[in-house]
């Protein structure tokens, strides 16, 4: 599977008293990518019956990155179950492909009109 990515450059307001992307906004932009990889491959009906909530993000933070750098964010799905899928996401430094951090998410899919989860239904499989 071919992962989806996008370069990001970090902002000042992404870092820390430490010096560096402060833990919480890596998060943030493991979420983000997720999303901009459902809008990217979905269409406005999908958009408007369907939505995505976490269950859960596991997140292993291997080295730190700093303001001003390019940073490259991929993600994929795993696997699935008939209403969850297994969402990875590795963010690196551009300059040099340094692992930056290694974040699984478990989704839920949800039925937007009912807010309750609903089988992935294959077209949506087949999409990614």
């Amino acid at each position: 599977m071919t992962p989806f990515s996008i370069d990001i450059t970090v902002p000042k307001s992404a870092i820390d008293a430490m010096g560096h992307v402060n833990n919480v906004v890596y998060l943030q932009w493991a979420q983000d990518v997720a999303e901009q990889h459902w809008i990217s491959k979905t269409t406005p009906e999908h958009n408007t019956r369907y939505a995505w909530v976490v269950v859960n993000h596991f997140i292993d933070y291997k080295h730190s990155a700093f303001e001003g750098e390019v940073l490259v964010l991929e993600t994929w799905i795993e696997r699935y179950t008939s209403a969850t899928s297994e969402r990875h996401t590795h963010i690196r430094r551009k300059k040099d492909g340094q692992l930056l951090v290694a974040a699984k998410t478990t989704w839920c899919f949800l039925d937007r009109q009912t807010e309750k989860p609903t089988r992935i239904p294959e077209e949506v499989r087949d999409l990614f």
